[in-house]
């Protein structure tokens, strides 16, 4: 199986949930910790961190339904086979299937906005969440400017009817995932040959092509009104935010305003990196985490 070098001691899993099959790896003692990637990646992105975070924790790097080697299930003409809602349940599943009732959990990305989902629909099981690189998703729709716009214009290309999207990445997805991490990474060589192959290995796929442009658009439409009919609740276990300095999020949001908005016990700082901060600085991220957890 690709990619084993980078995970050494790591088995690799396939556990049953949400009506697929989600595809993972664990390693390590003690607590468990799930580590959940982002768009348009893997779980290889932990790959420089998971082994040092799994001299402490039991550590699940799991791939996302529709990502990676993760099960790739219809979607349904409302997206709703691809809203967080889905996408959460897969993983408390997951956990649930490896013998862990309790654990805590780090999302990149669209992995933060799966933890957020997780944190209001599974939040008793959580003991402490990351989220990396995101502000929420109802507050970023709802304030966006042509700055963001410009920034995420790949937000308003994947949620493009079928199969408009799906077609124009389809007809070179390695230039388009090469151009896509090119532009929201700020610190040079961070990725390493092996993950990029993992990366493009797996969004070559035409079902990963058409599952992760569903994510989308769900996020613009079922995410939304799950997200509305929750606004006033807030997230119970601590949170802690973390964000590329030198990235989107900083340029646009107060983070931290935000998620205070969103949860009773928030902190968090920029580390000095773009969007991959677990490839871009991971020294930082992993002491930030470790200090945290």
């Amino acid at each position: 199986w690709a990619g084993l070098s980078m995970f050494e001691g790591f088995e690799q899993r396939r556990v049953k949930a949400g009506g697929t099959e989600i595809n993972l790896r664990i390693g390590g003692a003690g607590p468990a910790l799930l580590l959940l990637h982002g768009y348009p990646q893997t779980h290889v992105m932990w790959h420089k961190i998971a082994p040092a975070l799994a001299e402490r924790f039991t550590v699940v790097c799991a791939d996302l339904r529709g990502y990676g080697d993760s099960g790739k299930p219809e979607s349904g003409a409302d997206h709703a086979g691809y809203s967080k809602r889905a996408m959460a349940r897969d993983q408390a599943e997951g956990m649930t299937a490896l013998g862990f009732e309790r654990f805590s959990v780090v999302g990149h990305d669209r992995g933060a906005r799966v933890t957020h989902r997780l944190l209001l629909d599974h939040g008793a099981r959580v003991d402490k969440a990351a989220v990396l690189d995101v502000a929420p998703t109802l507050d970023m729709y709802e304030r966006t400017d042509r700055t963001f716009a410009e920034a995420y214009y790949h937000w308003f290309f994947l949620i493009q009817p079928f199969d408009l999207p799906e077609r124009m990445i389809g007809a070179d997805p390695d230039f388009y995932l090469d151009k896509k991490i090119g532009l929201w990474s700020k610190v040079g060589g961070c990725f390493t040959p092996e993950a990029l192959a993992e990366y493009k290995r797996c969004f070559g796929d035409p079902a990963t092509i058409h599952a992760t442009c569903e994510d989308y658009r769900a996020a613009a439409t079922i995410d939304l009104r799950h997200d509305r009919a929750d606004r006033a609740r807030k997230i119970e276990p601590p949170l802690l935010v973390l964000w590329g300095q030198q990235g989107v999020i900083e340029r646009c949001y107060d983070v931290l305003e935000l998620w205070s908005e969103r949860a009773e016990e928030v902190s968090g700082r920029p580390l000095p990196c773009g969007h991959f901060l677990a490839e871009e600085a991971p020294a930082e991220t992993l002491e930030a985490l470790l200090a945290f957890l």
